[in-house]
């Protein structure tokens, strides 16, 4: 009952927010420099939630999301650009290849563990970017051009859909066998959880929603380039979760809306642009080492939870 009332609760805060700026955009209050900020924050929230799955919560360090990223938004400008097919089907064709992607990864590389695996999915991201770098039927190196589709309901759509499926997921049994496999893989095998089954279907989650991204990704620019996908790209998105506190979703939530203001404002200054990008980074690491809210929700802060958590210590 208690888990519904909150779902129903984070329906209605979702409904709230998305009407608001929907009235905002709407009445032109928000401009298109405003409504751009904020789809490429939905975009980033999603690629930051997705990869949290990975790494805060499976505990596999994955460098390699640009690559689902790429498949994402490469399979869906050739769906609406090539075969002329609605948007929709894009951002769901781009999900499920970008899966079957994870899969083909994820069962060879998952077996490795720490720098290894990190060395993997980093060299699989830069095979991608070669693949499509070569293939002249997506524009090769001058990139593919593509209509701009993606708007705020579809942004915020896939960005609650992300949200509800990825939590649903932590706090489900099979969530629970992923954070065991994080806190000791060896002793979760003892027990008789098959480690190997969780670590790739959490990847292959996380590779769903970043091929989601993708397709949003694609279609707010009218060019994409396979430069747009290399390892600094998976570096962006690994600094979302580091960032936020690794085994936080909300951390990586506000940690993407943070960062994404934060380059975005810094646009106008281009050559110092990435010099204060960086200091904030390290001003970051210097006093939250563990990130902005270590494994931690945004509820633990709330006074009701820290109530109830007060009565359960005074009952113990």
């Amino acid at each position: 009952m208690k888990k519904s009332k909150r779902f129903w609760l984070f329906i209605l805060l979702a409904v709230v927010i998305y009407s608001v700026v929907q009235l905002l955009i709407t009445t032109g209050v928000f401009g298109s420099y405003y409504s751009n900020t904020l789809i490429l924050m939905a975009i980033n929230i999603i690629l930051a939630v997705s990869l949290h799955l990975v790494i805060g919560i499976t505990g596999q360090f994955s460098i390699g999301h640009a690559g689902f990223l790429a498949v994402g938004a490469y399979i869906s400008a050739i769906i609406t650009m090539k075969l002329e097919l609605p948007f929709i089907i894009g951002i769901i064709a781009a999900g499920i290849i970008a899966t079957l992607a994870g899969l083909v990864v994820g069962i060879p590389t998952l077996r490795l563990r720490g720098d290894y695996l990190a060395i993997a999915t980093l060299g699989f991201a830069e095979i991608i970017r070669i693949i499509f770098l070569n293939i002249d039927y997506v524009g090769g190196a001058a990139g593919m051009q593509v209509s701009h589709y993606t708007t705020w309901t579809y942004a915020f759509v896939c960005l609650v859909i992300t949200i509800i499926v990825i939590t649903n997921f932590t706090n489900s049994r099979h969530g629970r066998a992923c954070i065991s496999i994080r806190e000791n893989e060896v002793a979760s095998d003892a027990m008789g959880i098959n480690t190997t089954f969780y670590k790739v279907a959490a990847f292959a989650i996380g590779a769903f929603f970043a091929g989601v991204a993708g397709a949003l990704y694609a279609h707010n620019f009218y060019i994409i380039q396979p430069v747009n996908f290399g390892f600094l790209k998976s570096f962006d998105i690994l600094i979302f979760v580091v960032l936020g506190g690794l085994g936080s979703l909300s951390g990586s939530v506000i940690a993407a809306i943070l960062l994404t203001l934060v380059s975005t404002y810094l646009q106008g200054f281009p050559e110092t642009r990435m010099i204060i990008y960086s200091l904030v980074l390290i001003l970051v690491m210097l006093y939250r080492p563990q990130g902005l809210l270590g494994t931690r929700e945004i509820t633990d802060f709330l006074p009701f939870k820290k109530a109830r958590k007060g009565v359960a210590q005074h009952v113990k």
